[in-house]
């Protein structure tokens, strides 16, 4: 029987958002679809906020194995976009250790736009199979925020990394062909960062048995990514930070008194910055920071997903230039 209604135009998985400067001055949306599995909230926005919102979701929270989501962002000239999620992202065992779960994520962000990707983490089930790739191609004077996580899974099933492979695939481009909303340009793209992540956890070593002993503990563990001038403040406060971490082997050798009379000293900066130091060591949180090719590149982990969430929480909101840019809203997932 022939069906009554028109072929759908729309892919499974399939999404695109388009965020745009609007008239009187704000960010807003000018088109969002979405498809099954994939599902796309944006709640109704106002004058005062600094970024259009959107969720990114799924039905039934999570992905089974098997689906694939393609999503497509284009931020406009001078627009601000962020993008959160309303919890992890499941990634649930697929029938087959063969079949993949695959989410991919292309971005494109004009002159003088920003992104803000902040969300939960990837929560990847015993035995999932997932592939993430994320590609952004950026204007010269466009600004990323990009945050990329996983945790070790279900602890309270007691998944301990107890997944069949996990892949996260990050690209960040400077393309002058979005520099002023898709004109075309001359010169070619040029490729600023290439971040990937590999977790195999049936491959196996003579040395190191199980990905569990690769990950020394750790129950989450983190990549963020910025680029440009909506960030640089940011960036530079995550140098400085790192530049000043106790160095293995450093010893005060101050008398009690003298240590206490610098206490006493201290500026409010400091006086928070011994005792983020001090709650690093407390939960075994790792972490580093590096300039490449003008992106700032964070990699850190953690013994428990709170005190990963705390960390980066913490020291985004004690900057604070990101949620003066997005908004506080574009936040929540750290908190």
């Amino acid at each position: 029987m022939e069906s009554p209604f028109p072929p759908t135009t729309s892919a499974a998985g399939g999404g695109s958002i388009v965020a745009r400067l609007l008239p009187e001055g704000g960010s807003g949306l000018e088109a969002i679809t979405y498809q099954y599995p994939l599902k796309l909230i944006s709640p109704s926005g106002s004058a005062e906020e600094k970024s259009a919102l959107v969720f990114l979701l799924s039905y039934g929270g999570g992905l089974v194995g098997g689906d694939t989501i393609n999503l497509s962002v284009d931020v406009r000239r001078g627009a601000r976009l962020s993008l959160v999620t309303q919890g992890h992202t499941k990634i649930f065992k697929a029938a087959d250790p063969g079949i993949v779960t695959r989410q991919t994520l292309d971005v494109h962000i004009a002159e003088g736009a920003g992104l803000c990707l902040l969300p939960d983490p990837v929560q990847p089930f015993e035995g999932s199979n997932y592939q993430q790739t994320q590609i952004f191609r950026l204007a010269p004077q466009s600004s990323l925020c990009l945050l990329d996580w996983v945790t070790q899974g279900r602890t309270a099933r007691g998944e301990n990394w107890s997944l069949s492979k996990w892949t996260g695939r990050n690209e960040v481009w400077v393309s002058p062909k979005v520099a002023d909303g898709g004109r075309e340009a001359a010169a070619p793209d040029r490729l600023l960062v290439r971040d990937t992540v590999i977790l195999d956890g049936d491959q196996r070593h003579i040395q190191i048995k199980t990905l569990r002993d690769t990950m020394h503990n750790l129950s989450v563990f983190g990549t963020l990514i910025l680029r440009g001038p909506l960030t640089k403040s940011l960036g530079d406060f995550f140098l400085s930070e790192f530049a000043l971490l106790p160095r293995l082997g450093a010893r005060d050798f101050r008398s009690a008194e003298a240590r206490a009379n610098e206490e006493e000293k201290r500026t409010p900066l400091e006086k928070w910055r011994a005792e983020r130091q001090k709650n690093e060591m407390e939960s075994r949180t790792l972490w580093s920071a590096a300039n490449v090719r003008g992106c700032i590149a964070v990699k850190f982990g953690a013994t428990t997903v709170e005190a990963g969430r705390v960390w980066i929480g913490s020291m985004i909101a004690k900057e604070g230039s990101l949620a003066e840019q997005f908004g506080s809203q574009a936040l929540m997932c750290i908190r």
